[in-house]
């Protein structure tokens, strides 16, 4: 079963709260649901990946006439859901360290693994805000925060949120600030934050930045200040469904270029290991 609405909690002072989020996600009973009874492909994506990923699968099935049911989330919790058995065919992750892990486990076919596409991290603010940063070494954003929160994914879990840590710490501004974040489930969320006006800033990749006309970017993160953003994709170790090598296929095309390209993903190579 689909659902539109997906409640995602966020630790915040010391207190949890709940938003939700219009990702499309699907619903498992425990896990299963119409596409594993009708072939259609069930793809686990990071939940930064929907609007170009909603836009490919609606291309690929006005195309084939084939059909791809996305579930999106943290990759941190779509990983930990195929280790729990969930039937995903597909699984598209934010960062190498969750493929990887899924990988450790068997879980995926490691000859149809691909490295696709590359991103940017950005720091954002609400549309409007005259805030200016300056994301060079000994950057101290406590003072620019006030008596506010900084918005990104959870720190030691959620990739965003790890990239954020990671280039934080390389400018010198994680020690003042790690007390003063409200950490999210998933950078969706962490973009909401800011885009209600929330949070006075927030760190998300620059994709989920131009979906979202309520919130500006204040900086972009040096290349260097944290580890390459690489999405990597690969068919899950128990998919037989024709449908999921298809649109893995697909989604490694030039077909689906440009819907990666428009939300301002780099398209990286799309040579798979061994090929």
């Amino acid at each position: 079963m689909e659902t539109d609405m997906h409640p995602a909690r966020i630790e915040w002072g010391g207190f949890t709260r709940s938003l939700v989020l219009g990702l499309g996600l699907v619903c498992f009973a425990p896990f299963g649901g119409a596409s594993a009874q009708t072939g259609d492909a069930l793809v686990f994506a990071a939940a930064s990946l929907k609007n170009a990923l909603d836009e490919a699968s609606g291309a690929w099935t006005r195309d084939t006439g084939k059909r791809a049911v996305v579930s999106y989330a943290a990759s941190n919790a779509l990983a930990k859901q195929i280790e729990a058995g969930a039937p995903a065919d597909l699984f598209f992750s934010a960062d190498l360290e969750w493929m990887d892990f899924v990988a450790s486990k068997g879980l995926i076919k490691p000859e149809s693994r691909i490295s696709l596409l590359g991103n940017s991290l950005v720091l954002i603010a609400p549309k409007g805000s005259a805030m200016q940063v300056d994301l060079k070494p000994g950057l101290d954003l406590a003072p620019v925060l006030g008596g506010s929160r900084l918005a990104m994914g959870h720190a030691d879990a959620v990739p965003a949120g790890k990239y954020g840590k990671a280039a934080l710490e390389h400018l010198g501004a994680w020690a003042g600030v790690k007390d003063r974040i409200a950490q999210t489930e998933n950078v969706r969320a962490a973009l909401l934050l800011v885009s209600r006006g929330e949070a006075p800033l927030g760190i998300v990749y620059k994709t989920d930045a131009v979906s979202d006309p309520n919130v500006t970017i204040v900086a972009t993160f040096p290349e260097g200040s944290h580890p390459p953003i690489v999405y990597p994709v690969a068919l899950t170790k128990d998919s037989s469904k024709p449908q999921a090598a298809s649109f893995l296929d697909y989604l490694s095309s030039d077909k689906a270029k440009p819907f990666f390209e428009k939300q301002g993903f780099t398209v990286l190579s799309k040579a798979r290991p061994g090929s």
